[in-house]
């Protein structure tokens, strides 16, 4: 029994995940993130923790696990129990138990459980498709010391002297002003030129369009009618395939996952603006996890599984 997969499964959509008898995997949301000494920008996540002080079986895991291999209940319960007693014996050997996508768990000197959670696996949804990313440093006030430097070697100023012989300067300035307000004058009468003509051919255009239509004869012969069969996809659970900021990449990805034979589709975009393409809707979770879990054996193994209500 793949009981870490189970356990990964439920991380996406609860905050509390028990092994009854062994403890729990918690989440935690946390906030985007930006390291300062390398500048990285980090996406807001869910961080995975494990308390051993909570071991009350809650029924999650068991119903979880009699729903996808479709046994009774109790048989979850006692496939559970053994997967526990199987662990505890690995731990008290000094073995490291690691809990793929989740962390590793291993016994301390003072015989207390130790936890080092793993981030290969984002579990917030709403953070799915963004990455880290790094961005240069700004070297702004580096370039601002330096500009001070050469001032302060090469002063510039102007000296009365200089002002005085410079005088043609004003003569030129005037001169400047009477160019542009003089061009401004011709530029305005040559954009009125032009809004009187569009407005003239506007008008010729739409005569003469009138005209035509109502000489017009039309023979309208009707159609054979066509049936199409569609079915159209419902339910709640959606199984994600990606998430694009362009929306043309998302129409790409719709296209290819049909031609690969699934009922691929957008379902609009997320908070984020990601446009989200899905292999395929389901109305029941069973059928959904399965179809999930074979998708990411043979096609995807990054697919994930959303529950949200559309619109």
């Amino acid at each position: 029994m793949q009981l870490e997969t189970y356990i990964s499964d439920l991380l996406y959509r609860y905050e509390c995940v028990t092994i009854p008898e062994f403890g729990a995997f918690l989440t935690q949301r946390v906030s985007a993130t930006i390291e300062a000494t390398t500048n990285t920008f980090h996406a807001p996540k869910k961080v995975v923790s494990f308390n051993e002080q909570i071991q009350q079986n809650d029924g999650l895991l068991a119903h979880y696990i009699a729903d996808v291999e479709k046994i009774p209940f109790e048989l979850a319960n006692r496939k559970i129990a053994k997967r526990v007693k199987l662990l505890k014996s690995y731990l008290t050997q000094g073995e490291t138990l690691t809990f793929k996508n989740i962390g590793d768990i291993v016994f301390n000197d003072e015989g207390k459980i130790l936890f080092e959670p793993t981030y290969h696996l984002n579990y917030l949804t709403d953070s799915f498709g963004l990455s880290e990313f790094v961005t240069p440093t700004v070297t702004r006030e580096v370039y601002k010391k330096e500009a001070e430097a050469i001032e302060k070697v090469i002063p510039i100023a102007i000296t009365p002297e200089k002002r005085q012989s410079k005088s043609y300067l004003k003569y030129a300035a005037v001169a400047l002003i009477a160019l542009t307000i003089g061009g401004f004058g011709a530029s305005k009468y040559y954009v009125n030129q032009i809004e009187t003509h569009n407005q003239l051919a506007q008008r010729q255009a739409t005569q003469q369009l009138d005209s035509k239509i109502q000489q017009a004869t039309f023979n309208l012969n009707p159609f054979p009618a066509i049936t199409l069969n569609v079915t159209k996809q419902t339910g709640n659970y959606h199984i994600v395939a990606g998430a694009f900021r362009v929306e043309g990449n998302c129409d790409k990805k719709v296209k290819q996952l049909k031609s690969d034979g699934f009922s691929a589709r957008k379902i609009g975009a997320n908070k984020y603006g990601l446009h989200q393409v899905v292999y395929a809707s389901y109305e029941g979770r069973i059928d959904a996890l399965k179809s999930l879990r074979n998708i990411k054996k043979t096609h995807n193994s990054d697919a994930w599984l959303l529950v949200k209500k559309l619109d």
